[in-house]
């Protein structure tokens, strides 16, 4: 067999560290493409190395522009890397442009797509990511859900679950985010010294990310989640981890620095996995719109605010471990009495064999 897998951003880096080492394992030839979505050190290059990713095969230089633009390019270029390595199977991860554009290749070269975090839903279709990711599930041959109820999500929208002979199937295999994350934990715990370099103490801050479309859209909206951020960090440190797309809007308005300065935040650029994950480790509670880090701080036990209306995980938020807060919330200062998982919820995502389970699903469909 041989396979092609995109990627292009940092939660696909580090899904793809799991399954490819599984690959490798297993003796399959795995062709890598690179988007370019993310591109620069610190929201590539630093995964490669942290996560023994080797390099890829063909990178396609995307990276800016509209989401119809990115995709667009994405696909005019990959379509042309798909007929040259004439793959069995095309593997996808997760929910963005990346994604998108490489199932919707695979597809239109009569290629079967794999997908790799499968049927996801918030039920927000203003949501760029739900576009991708039920574009995404439509397409695809394979889908390797991370949990019992992303399978209910497409059994409702008329799938047959289970593997079905000549038909397309829909497996739970787990969440391959918990298998890198037990994976390098320890790696993690020795090789970061994030909380000494940050100057804070363990137990004792807050961690903040922003970055989804509906909160940075515009500066005002960006100021309604910063303004009860600040009110909590007259109580507890805040280290706001930001990314590219939130640098880019307080940027544009003259806010770039003096945004987060006068809301007592601590701004740090984008981190490395290791660090990021050592971080969070140590948090005291996670205030973020990302669905990949809401998960993290629910592997870690960390206690979560999720800075939307919705998310695509609410086996957290039934465990009592995640908190909606909205877009606008009005007061972040309950945040310090957030719940913490019980080790046993972490069965709900698979207990960390699923880079295991995909490539197994992979080799029994396309022997």
């Amino acid at each position: 067999m041989k396979l092609l897998t995109v990627v292009g951003a940092r939660p696909q880096f580090i899904k793809a560290s799991a399954v490819s080492r599984c690959l490798a394992a297993a003796g399959i030839h795995e062709v890598l493409v690179h988007t370019g979505q993310h591109f620069d050190d610190d929201m590539s290059e630093v995964f490669f190395r942290e996560l023994d990713l080797r390099s890829p095969d063909h990178n396609l230089d995307v990276h800016g522009g509209n989401h119809s633009e990115m995709t667009g390019r994405m696909m005019e270029r990959l379509h042309p890397a798909i007929d040259a390595e004439r793959p069995d199977v095309v593997l996808v991860y997760g929910d963005t442009n990346s994604t998108l554009a490489g199932a919707l290749s695979g597809a239109k070269c009569g290629v079967p797509v794999a997908h790799v975090e499968a049927g996801l839903r918030s039920f927000n279709r203003a949501m760029p990511e739900e576009l991708n990711r039920v574009v995404a599930d439509h397409v695809s041959t394979v889908l390797c859900c991370p949990t019992t109820t992303a399978v209910a999500n497409l059994h409702r929208e008329g799938f047959e679950c289970g593997e079905r002979p000549g038909g397309r199937w829909v497996v739970n295999v787990g969440d391959v985010m918990l298998d890198v994350l037990l994976h390098y934990r320890a790696r993690a715990e020795q090789a970061s010294d994030v909380v000494e370099r940050l100057g804070i103490r363990a137990g004792a801050y807050a961690v903040l990310t922003i970055h989804r479309a509906e909160n940075t859209q515009s500066i005002e909206r960006l100021r309604l989640l910063l303004d009860p951020v600040a009110r909590l960090s007259r109580e507890l440190p805040v280290v706001f981890v930001v990314h590219p797309r939130t640098a880019a809007l307080m940027q544009s308005a003259g806010e770039d620095e003096r945004l987060a300065r006068e809301r007592g935040l601590m701004r740090v650029p984008p981190l490395g996995y290791l660090d990021f994950l050592q971080l969070q480790a140590h948090a005291r509670v996670i205030l973020t719109d990302s669905g990949g880090i809401q998960k993290e701080a629910f592997f870690l036990r960390v206690p979560c605010v999720t800075l939307r209306d919705e998310t695509e995980w609410p086996e957290t938020v039934a465990a009592g471990a995640n908190r909606l807060a909205g877009t606008q919330p009005a007061d972040l200062r309950d945040a310090l009495d957030a719940g913490r998982p019980s080790s046993s919820d972490l069965h709900a995502f698979g207990g960390g064999c699923a880079a295991e389970r995909v490539v197994a699903l992979l080799q029994r469909r396309f022997h």
